[in-house]
């Protein structure tokens, strides 16, 4: 099966780093790179594991991946978000490029969400601008993020859980149908051949994530870890531009972080698809992103690549404390 054929973003993409670089990242986490059990199903770290992380994390991938000259995607300016009296983010900007891996990083309750929530429509700043495809974005609805082309997983599983993977997946294709709701109910005509034109999509992202013995199952009887792999591929099924992705590894012990940052880095390096990742595992934060920006009570406090994130003393007296 042609893993390039359910989206055609990346079709012209060429590969933009040595070809042993995704076997090193791995072979880095899987050595003891990520934070084996750090997480708990919250996505809380130790302060041990993410010191260990900003201390050694790099090792495997070295500096980032150079994307030469790589348009920007999604341009964050001056964003700023409260609620009441309560300031989730202050004057944040950075900038996404195009077919990238860009991590936000910071202690819990540092506005890392609340941004992925400004990022698709959840949350409307009350400063600031969303510039994406070049195009400034006003009070965008979610449902309208999705058919622009971002697509995102969630902190907390949000899956049907009384319904089969297959059907969990399909929900994922919504945003595309384009037949009447008439047409869909006599599943008729160009209504029947949408479907199962939606269904072969669906069938290709549960190939690509190797969930095939499994997707007649409901999800609710699903271990943890495999209903991560159903989220994400309920959000690949969307065909995004722009993937979100939060916490997609918490909770998880450490084959199952090998096996979802595989995953991860074949939907950026064989579909273009850019990603945005929040994660607590300074290892595998370190491994597969290309830039990381680092928020701390809701202001931002690093910007750059992994090297120079952990090495940054901002950044390190936010994990780790001053000393008195």
């Amino acid at each position: 099966m042609d893993r390039m054929a359910w989206q055609g973003q990346g079709m012209t993409r060429q590969a933009d780093g040595p070809p042993e670089w995704r076997g090193a990242a791995r072979g880095a986490l899987g050595a003891g790179g990520g934070a084996a059990g750090g997480a708990d199903a919250a996505g809380d770290a130790p302060a041990a594991d993410a010191a260990a992380g900003l201390a050694g994390g790099a090792a495997g991938h070295g500096e980032a991946r150079p994307h030469g000259a790589a348009q920007v995607l999604l341009d964050l300016q001056h964003i700023s978000l409260s609620f009441g009296g309560v300031k989730a983010l202050t004057d944040i900007s950075f900038d996404v490029r195009e077919h990238e891996i860009r991590a936000i990083i910071g202690p819990n309750g540092a506005g890392k969400s609340s941004m992925l929530n400004v990022i698709n429509g959840v949350y409307h700043p009350q400063q600031g601008r969303i510039v994406f495809r070049g195009e400034e974005r006003r009070r965008m609805h979610p449902t309208a993020a999705a058919r622009q082309g971002i697509a995102r997983t969630f902190q907390n599983i949000a899956l049907f859980k009384g319904m089969t993977v297959l059907d969990n997946i399909m929900t994922g294709r919504n945003t595309r149908v384009r037949s009447g709701l008439l047409a869909n109910a006599l599943w008729w005509g160009p209504a029947r051949r949408e479907e199962m034109e939606h269904r072969r999509k669906v069938e290709e992202v549960i190939d690509f994530l190797e969930i095939q013995a499994i997707r007649k199952t409901p999800v609710g009887r699903l271990p943890y870890g495999l209903q991560k792999r159903v989220e994400l591929a309920r959000a690949l099924a969307a065909e995004p531009s722009l993937l979100l992705l939060d916490e997609p590894m918490a909770g998880m012990n450490v084959e199952e972080k090998q096996d979802m940052c595989r995953f991860i880095l074949d939907v950026n390096r064989q579909f273009g698809t850019t990603i945005v990742l929040i994660e607590h595992d300074m290892g595998v934060v370190m491994d597969i992103s290309d830039r990381v920006v680092v928020l701390d009570y809701g202001k931002k406090i690093g910007d750059g690549t992994p090297g120079e994130v952990k090495s940054s003393p901002e950044v390190i007296r936010a994990y780790l404390g001053a000393a008195h």
